[in-house]
């Protein structure tokens, strides 16, 4: 229900007082000079205020980015830790740069001028941020207003809707060859490191990421199953994976010799921590004269392998755990010898050896 008011002021200036109450929320109230504008936001504010439009806006109003960065966090941190390190620092910075802004006033042109302003600067390491870096700042933004739109009701629209992200270049493709790879194993095994080589075997053959195979613990591994179990994956979701030949037998040998004080199946002196291996990986690498190489580059060697054996692209992502097909593309030239056998096969038994 709305009302208008005419006041007169000592000065016999006239004023129009407009006052709208709706039962589920406060009274809005405002003064205009000309009864026409009076009319026209009695209407359009109880019409928001009916749709819930007016009331989101105001509430909008009463909070920060600074503030629902905090709140974000907060919750994180108790909800999903892993995350919660994963975005802090890349939040924080939004903080600095927007935390000021109600949400209310947060639009697509201030956050991508922001956005354009860290692509165009240095990050800690002094080099130019990458796109693909400039996209997980962006990533961990956008989900924390999905949360304030969605659960908190904070917002009735995501600021960030429709916003591009920046266009990366092609994902990486280095793997090993058949003789990079024999001379990897081989200074590998050679390694002061106990755990190296089985380390590295285990990831050419499984795909596994490097913290995957570092976090994993005895209770993981089924070698009746024949399995490995991931509990903790980039995706946050389980994931199985086989455990066969080579690294079947280095896993089963392994298992015999394992210390009891410890989950981990590769324990580092603390018995609550897992071992680490980058400067013995960064010393077999060198020794073995391979150039341009990193850790993660053999779970692209086990995708690559997996291609020219004839796996199919959804093959691969479910091995390497990815949601979509698009990340696995990049294996896709890998694989067209296999692609033309199976449509060979097709046409062969469609039409006919053609003879």
């Amino acid at each position: 229900m709305a009302s208008i008011e005419k006041r007169t002021s000592q000065d016999g200036e006239i004023s129009y007082r407009v006052k709208v109450r709706l039962k589920g929320f406060p009274t809005q109230s405002a003064t205009f000079e000309r009864l026409t504008d009076a009319r026209k936001w009695e209407q359009q504010t109880e019409s928001a205020m009916r749709e819930g439009r007016h009331f989101k806006t105001t509430i909008a109003k009463r909070h920060t980015l600074a503030g629902l960065i905090e709140r974000y966090l907060k919750q994180l941190e108790t909800q999903n830790p892993k995350r919660h390190d994963d975005v802090k620092q890349k939040l924080e910075w939004w903080k600095e740069q927007l935390g000021y802004c109600s949400l209310a006033d947060l639009n697509k042109a201030l956050i991508a001028e922001k956005r354009d302003l860290l692509a165009s600067t240095t990050g800690p390491k002094k080099k130019k941020r990458a796109p693909g870096t400039v996209n997980r700042y962006y990533t961990a933004l956008s989900h924390a207003l999905s949360v304030a739109v969605n659960e908190w009701e904070w917002l009735e629209h995501h600021p960030m809707r429709k916003l591009s992200k920046l266009k990366e270049p092609r994902g990486r493709i280095r793997f090993l060859s058949d003789g990079e790879r024999n001379k990897l194993l081989d200074k590998c095994k050679k390694s002061r490191h106990p755990y190296l080589y089985t380390i590295v075997v285990l990831a050419l053959s499984t795909g596994a990421r490097r913290g995957e195979i570092m976090n994993l613990q005895w209770p993981d591994v089924d070698f009746n199953r024949r399995v490995i179990t991931l509990h903790q994956t980039k995706n946050d979701e389980r994931r199985i994976l086989p455990l066969e030949g080579h690294a079947f037998d280095l896993m089963k040998k392994h298992g015999k010799v394992r210390k009891i004080n410890s989950e981990f199946v590769f324990p580092s002196d603390d018995p609550k921590k897992p071992s680490g291996i980058q400067f013995f990986w960064n010393k077999a690498v060198k020794d073995a004269g391979i150039n341009n190489f990193r850790f993660h580059d053999l779970r692209h060697s086990a995708a690559s392998y997996l291609a020219m054996n004839g796996a199919s692209l959804a093959e691969i992502a479910e091995v390497l755990g990815h949601k979509t097909l698009s990340m696995v593309k990049r294996y896709a030239h890998l694989s067209e010898a296999h692609t033309a056998k199976v449509v060979q096969r097709m046409n062969e038994k469609v039409f006919g050896n053609g003879r």
